[in-house]
């Protein structure tokens, strides 16, 4: 044993090989977790490029075999717009009802009972007063809760609300019903687009979205049905009657939509992954098609939202008047209000045209009945326009260029003589229904297609809603010129209106022509890019983009696969 003076000579150890080897184990872990991202990464987009590839090569027959349950849900929840159709057809037609006016109005030196004309402007826009609260609200409510649950709550608001117009005692009462139901349905508005396309394939989202102004016209073809079944009663129940049945609508849709799958494309924003596979799973029809792969579908989800946050910092309001994002606001809001400057309120007049040339009421609501469905035919027909190749652009512009000319001869018959008026009156009644009609078969039905496919994923919620409060402002004042413009107590124009919205119409063609582009067959990923890059609209159809070479944080993809391995992890704990 060594004493303690004594050293004790140990072994020498070469510390560096140590080190080294201690860099080497950390260095190979990077380059796992490099290699490991990388190959996630590289999944999600291999997943997505052969989704994204088989949506745009499916057909419209092969979607509707795949998809028939996302047809059957958003034909559903778009049925929501049928009761907003329906009441506002209700509120303007009730001024011609002398229940009606007794009730609310006041009597004039004359003996006849009316609600005065402030009145009148008053109920008319008091719900586009509340739809604007709504389509705002709508743009942080939906994106928080899901669409699901905001759709029924806003139903159970309709039910409770519908209450004050079958017991108002007064048209203050009225007025304020009028706003409190503007705000769900101004919920409706949007909601219903954006679920429509965000559940089915490229195939079918003109078709889809575009069914939302079906449920216009049906929702005003009822209430033109209705009224006129009221002609005949003498008593209050002439109008009560109309206004109680809207409690027949709330109750069954909101049971059926508590069945209905949330949008898989909302659930993926919230970081669901497994859920929205689930969802899609719902949404398809797995036994008709053995080509599906729900994962990969969800790749193309997860790598367009990952494209999508790249170039949007944001998903609030301000952030749809940020970089490309400000030229998508742009072209939403105008098509939306194009609806409007291109002669829409011109058009409503036509019962008026028709009465002036001495058809007795009955007959006159009879054409408006015929115009409504006409307007449910007119979706049909654009329809049968895109199934033959025609584009959501093509059909636009084009369409436009036809109201133009019509609202021109509809100028020019202002020239016909007084002893021709008659006949003057019911041509000019008979092309405001051929007006409809194209309108209806271009302009009215394609704009909810292109608003919700030119919008981006993160903001289009908030986008349309912003397209769609500028409709409603164009259509505010579009709806005080009018009556003056048809007056013969105030402008006197009648016919010559025509050339005033043929005029804004014709700048509508042009704006259309050099800044709407043309979104049809384009996954949304592939529109992201074609906006990022600035592509001129004229040039939207034949630029070629390979989305899945531009560069993406494939640290975020990482993060989604993240929460799908802990949405895995957390449901085995549970099995």
């Amino acid at each position: 044993m060594a004493s303690e003076n004594e050293k004790v000579s140990l072994p020498s150890v070469d510390v560096a090989p140590v080190v080294g080897k201690q860099q080497s184990a950390v260095d190979s872990t990077d380059n796992h977790d490099d290699l490991t991202r990388q190959t996630t990464a590289d999944r999600i987009l291999q997943g997505a490029k052969t989704a994204t590839e088989r949506e745009q090569n499916m057909t419209l027959l092969q979607g509707i075999k795949l998809y028939p349950k996302a047809i059957a849900w958003s034909v559903l929840i778009s049925t929501c717009i049928v009761m907003e159709g329906y009441d506002i057809c209700l509120i303007n037609n009730f001024y011609a009802f002398p229940q009606f006016n007794r009730k609310y109005g006041e009597q004039l030196p004359s003996g006849e009972w009316q609600v005065t004309a402030p009145w009148q402007a008053g109920l008319s826009n008091g719900a586009n007063v509340g739809e604007l609260i709504g389509l705002l609200i709508n743009g942080y409510v939906s994106e928080k809760f899901g669409y699901r649950w905001t759709v029924i709550v806003s139903l159970m608001l309709i039910n409770a609300w519908t209450a004050l117009f079958f017991t108002a005692d007064n048209v203050q009462t009225l007025l304020a019903a009028e706003i409190l139901c503007g705000i769900p349905w101004g919920i409706f508005q949007t909601l219903t687009i954006t679920y429509a396309s965000e559940v089915c394939p490229v195939a079918m989202r003109g078709y889809l979205t575009t069914y939302v102004n079906f449920c216009w016209g049906l929702g005003q073809l009822i209430g033109i049905g209705v009224i006129m079944s009221m002609l005949d009663r003498q008593d209050e129940w002439a109008y009560r009657i109309p206004y109680a049945l809207q409690w027949m609508w709330p109750l069954p849709l909101a049971v059926g939509i508590f069945f209905a799958p949330e949008s898989p494309w909302w659930l993926v924003r919230k970081g669901k992954l497994d859920k929205a596979k689930k969802s899609l799973l719902r949404l398809t029809s797995l036994n008709r098609e053995s080509g599906l792969d729900a994962d990969e579908t969800v790749d193309m989800m997860v790598h367009t939202t990952a494209l999508e946050e790249k170039t949007t910092t944001g998903a609030s309001y301000l952030d749809c008047f940020k970089g490309h994002d400000l030229r998508r606001t742009e072209i939403v809001c105008m098509v939306w209000a194009i609806q409007n400057l291109s002669g829409n309120s011109f058009s409503n007049y036509s019962t008026y045209f028709l009465t002036q040339a001495g058809l007795p009421e009955r007959s006159a609501y009879g054409f408006a009945l015929g115009q409504y469905g006409m307007n449910m035919v007119g979706v049909f027909g654009a329809w049968f326009l895109m199934s033959r190749g025609i584009g959501r652009r093509s059909l636009y512009l084009y369409g436009l260029c036809g109201l133009c000319t019509m609202l021109m001869i509809l100028g020019f018959l202002g020239l016909v003589p007084e002893a021709q008026r008659t006949q003057g009156s019911i041509a000019t009644g008979s092309i405001m229904l051929c007006w409809a009609l194209t309108y209806q078969c271009t302009v009215g039905t394609v704009c909810y297609s292109l608003v919700s496919e030119i919008s981006t994923r993160r903001l289009q919620i908030k986008t349309v809603a912003l397209g769609r409060v500028l409709y409603i402002i164009v259509g505010i004042i579009a709806s005080v010129l009018t009556p003056y413009m048809l007056n013969p107590g105030a402008w006197n124009w009648s016919n010559y209106a025509g050339f005033f919205w043929g005029g804004i119409c014709f700048l509508c063609i042009i704006y259309t022509y050099f800044r709407v582009p043309e979104p049809s067959g384009r996954s949304f990923a592939e529109l992201d890019l074609l906006f990022q890059k600035g592509v001129s609209a004229r040039k939207f159809a034949t630029t070629k983009v390979n989305v899945f070479d531009d560069e993406i944080n494939s640290d975020l993809m990482d993060k989604y696969q993240q929460r799908k391995e802990a949405e895995k992890d957390t449901k085995g704990r549970f099995d």
